[in-house]
Formats: structure tokens, sequence, C-alpha cells
């Protein structure tokens, strides 16, 4: 058809497009990053938006008013902070996964971002094996509103923080803290966040948010000032089970008040949580009828959060349970972007459609839309104006995620498995493992141990230190081992100077999803070997910001006839 012949035309017009892209980098080094993406992206699909209620914040109204009052220095039993010295004092925020903590900071910092009070407002994640440096980079990204490059070290990083902060009234948010009374390295670790904040105007204030009260008094909160979340009233909480369940839901009026009263039934059993009152009433919004809402109120798995989102998952089609699954090789609180997400899950093939001529890419889409949709996936906050949309997925439905995936996902976190500078625990990689995430580059990991797992499909490495940049030799040892993979990334570190791509690269004939990524702009020089053009499945080639790409086989990128992005 006509139609057909249009989506196929502009199909190899995109191909030539990026093509072309990709021949004016080889002959312009020193082109504009930013002019590349431009003219890649020129063609990208629309933002898809979702039916998914809103999120709301309910019955928190008084809390909100106490903090704010803390705040500005206005509350009733006000105390001495507990160093006069500081131009900061501390307010904590703890109660258990899922309370509603974070969603009622974002409440505060709203008002606070309206109000004027403070010169600055921050935002920053704290996990459970932060660095510091990251924490620094966060807060630099939330001074100046623009990305943070990546400085050499430490003491730059907070020199410039004190610089940006001199002078300012801020309000930071340190979001989820975990702390541990025992683990000396950690409490250091969270003095050192707060060092540069110094710098700042006296009336400053953090904020904090964790799920036990030890943590705020570690960081310096009074105990007057650790606020507790509460339990919300039944008619409340049942008012914020609603505006999920029924948010632009049209039904008769007959079916409503079924519905109502089914949904009141199913309120008792979520136990108060406003993450359960969430998740399960966007998935009963989008099954406004009165047998699934009864098959819900029979189910047993309710009466906990934890079975509340097992209940929940269950109820995702199969292929979109195989993509929230993926999301367990991923840390805690990454920062996900639609694009990105959904390459890598057609990448890995997870698209299946009725319709064999719809874009897998499409598919993969609608995935994404249905788990934002029930809550599996949700927006971050913005730290700056311009930033891009990402979503997160809550600590909670992590933990579920990692038990569904079992041993075909598994992440390799800092500090988790490493002892000193050594690895320790890595015997407990399970050999049958598809998809592995590495928090850090490690030479000796890969060599000793990754590249025994035979049935990889995935190695994404997020990061590689300053003395401890990627070898071509280790490089060569994952082509020659990990015949199976379909999406590698691979991190380049500033001042790394040339990296040679190994020729092997060649004999990956199942990869889909290659990239070589820097954290921004680098002086960096990567030569790509004459076989890339081999990997006829290649899909996906990100070049992330290096400036310098040398590349003498241009005039083979046509035999990559599946290539989709060169980003």
């Amino acid at each position: 058809s006509k139609n057909e012949l249009k989506q196929s035309l502009e199909k190899i017009e995109k191909v030539i497009n990026d093509a072309c892209g990709f021949f004016e980098q080889m002959n312009l080094p020193n082109r504009s990053n930013t002019n590349l993406r431009d003219s890649v992206t020129a063609n990208s699909r629309g933002a898809v938006t979702t039916a998914k209620p809103p999120s709301v914040v309910i019955g928190r109204d008084k809390d909100c008013d106490d903090i704010v009052a803390m705040l500005h220095g206005k509350e009733k039993y006000a105390q001495p902070d507990t160093n006069s010295s500081q131009c900061y004092s501390i307010i904590g925020i703890h109660g258990i996964s899922g309370s509603g903590k974070s969603t009622l900071a974002q409440l505060v910092c709203a008002r606070e971002e309206k109000n004027g009070h403070f010169n600055l407002v921050m935002w920053v994640h704290v996990s459970q094996d932060f660095s510091v440096d990251n924490i620094y980079m966060q807060m630099s990204e939330a001074t100046t509103r623009t990305p943070c490059l990546q400085f050499n070290n430490r003491d730059t990083l907070r020199t410039n923080l004190e610089k940006e902060l001199h002078g300012k009234r801020f309000l930071l948010v340190l979001d989820d803290v975990w702390y541990n009374n025992r683990d000396v390295r950690q409490y250091e670790k969270l003095q050192q966040i707060l060092s540069p904040l110094s710098a700042g105007k006296a009336g400053s204030k953090i904020l904090v948010t964790s799920q036990t009260r030890d943590a705020l008094i570690a960081l310096g909160a009074t105990e007057q000032r650790c606020i507790s979340m509460s339990v919300l009233d039944e008619d409340v909480f049942l008012k914020l089970f609603k505006h999920y369940a029924f948010h632009n839901v049209s039904v008769d009026d007959h079916v409503r008040r079924i519905l109502e009263e089914i949904g009141t039934d199913i309120v008792k059993k979520l136990k108060g949580s406003p993450l359960a009152a969430k998740i399960v009433g966007g998935q009963l919004h989008i099954r406004p009828n009165i047998e699934s809402w009864r098959n819900s109120q029979d189910a047993d798995h309710l009466d906990d959060t934890m079975g509340a989102l097992w209940w929940s998952y269950l109820n995702l089609d199969v292929q979109v349970r195989q993509c929230f699954a993926y999301c367990s090789i991923f840390c805690r609180r990454r920062n996900f972007q639609r694009d990105e997400l959904v390459r890598f899950w057609a990448a890995e093939g997870f698209a299946r459609s009725g319709n064999e001529r719809k874009d897998t890419e499409d598919v993969c889409h609608e995935y994404f839309d249905e788990l934002v949709s029930a809550s599996f996936l949700q927006p971050e906050v913005k730290k700056y104006s311009g930033q891009m949309d990402t979503y997160i997925v809550h600590d909670l439905l992590l933990d579920l995620a990692d038990k569904v995936a079992g041993s075909d996902c598994f992440r390799i976190e800092n500090g988790w498995k490493r002892t000193g500078e050594s690895w320790t625990m890595c015997e407990e990689v399970p050999p049958e493992v598809h998809h592995l995430f590495v928090q850090t580059y490690d030479s000796a990991l890969i060599i000793d141990k990754i590249c025994k797992l035979d049935n990889l499909r995935t190695l994404i490495i997020d990061s590689v230190e300053i003395k401890n940049p990627v070898e071509e030799k280790v490089l060569e040892s994952l082509f020659v081992r990990l015949r199976k993979l379909r999406v590698l990334i691979v991190p380049v570190y500033n001042g790394q100077g040339t990296l040679s791509v190994p020729e092997s690269i060649g004999q990956l004939r199942h990869l889909r999803y290659l990239a070589f990524m820097s954290t921004y702009y680098t002086v960096n020089t990567l030569v790509l070997p004459g076989t890339l053009t081999k990997l006829y499945h290649m899909e996906v080639l990100d070049f992330g910001l290096i400036r310098d790409l040398v590349f003498n086989s241009c005039e083979d990128m046509f035999s990559l006839t599946n290539l989709r992005h060169i980003i």
C-alpha cells in the first residue's frame, strides 16, 4: 500500500541521515556533539503520554506546615542548633519504605521554590552505597542548574561547590539516606558530604529523609526535629486510593457505586501504605470493571505492601514483566530516560507483537507506557530546568524486580562486592546470568570472572576510575569470550588518550547495542576497526561525548542494514 511504502521510505531516509551524520563526525572531529545529536534525532519518535493519574499528596498538609515552620525557624519548639558555628541546621523525616517520605519532601521543596525564602533549593539522592564524588556532582548540578563536568579529583569538586554556595542561604534535601551505626566508614562519608556546605549563608537548612531516626541523628538533627511519618487516617487513605483508581474513569453511576464498595474493602488490606495505594489503585484504574475488582478483592496477596506489589506485577502483560525485571540489573534510584530503556529492550529482543509489521521500538514504547501507567516507573524530580524527563524504580519495586528476575539479571555494586582494593565475593555471580551491570570498571574482575560467563547477553559497565582506565587487552578478552552479547556499554575516562578498539569486535555477531560512553565532552580519541561493519545486527551506536573518532571504513557502513541510531 502507499502508506507502507511511505513508511519504508521514511525508514531508509532515516538510516541514510544517520550514516551521513556519522560520516561528518569522522571528517570533522571538532564538530559540536550537540549539533550531531540534533541531526541524528531530528526524525525521532515523539513523546508518548499516558492516562496515568497524576501524583498527589493527600493528608500531609500539617506535616508540610510543620516542616516549613522549622525551615524558617518558626517552630513552636525552637531549639538551638547542635553546632551553632555551622551556617545550617538539619531537619529529618523518617519512616518505612513506601510511607511517602520523599513525596512529603517534594511537597516541601515545591513550596519553598515558590516562596523564595531560600536563594537555592537543591535535591540530592543518597543511595545505600553512595559515592562522595557522585553526591558532590549532584550538588553541583543542583546549584548551577546545568550538568556537572567530571573534574579530575574530589578537591576540585569540593572547591567549585563551595564557590557556588558562598553567601547563599540554601535548602538541601538529602533523600533516602542509609545509615549503619556500626559502619565507621559510612559515618565518615556522611560527614564528608556535609563539609562543603559550611560555605553557605546562616539560616541554611538540610532536610533529610531516611528509614531510620539514627541516620538523622548521625547527621546532626535534634530529636525534636526528627519527624516520623504518621499513618494516614482511614478516610484520608481511602481518598488517596480513589484518586489513583478513579481519576478520569468513565463508568455509569451504578457500576461506580459497586466499585467504590469493593474499593473500600480492598483499601483495608493495604495497611495504610501510600505506595501500595498508588500501585494497586493504578492497576485497577486501567480495569474499571466489576469482575476485575472482585478478583482483586479476593486476592490474598494484598495483605501487605510487598504482596500488593506482587499482585500488581502479575497483572502486567508477560512481556512487560520481562522489561520490568530487566530494570533489576541497575543500581537503586538510577535515573532512566525513555529512549534509553526502550532501545535496551528492543536490542534484547523483548518486543512481541501480533502485528509483525509493527516497529519493535514502538512496541517497547508501549511497554514503557504500561509500566509508567502502573507506577512501576515513576517520574523523577528535575534538578534544573531543561533537564530531560527521567524515571526511577522505587526501592520496594526494585526489591520485587530482583526477586522475579532471579539469576537472569545481576549487578555488582561498589562496596558490596569489594573489600579494600580487591573483589572477594564475585563467585556469587550466577554462571547462567544473562544480563550484568558493573558499577565500576575493574580489569581483574572482567578477565577473571566476567569473561567466564558464557551465556551473557548484556554487559553494562557504568563508570571508570582515573587510576584504572579501560585497557585494550581487556576489550580483546571480552570480544573473544563473550560471543553472545547483544548489549555492550564501556565507559571511557577523560584524559585516557587514544583507545583503539580491537578488530576482534567483529566476532560479536549478535551485538545490537554498542556504546563507548564518556561523562562529558572529552579530548579522547577512539579508533574503530573496519570489522565494526561486520556487526550486521547492530541497531544502536552510541559514542557519548567522545570528540575524536577515527574510522577508515565509512564506505562499508551501509552493510549495517539494521542500524537505527547513531548517537
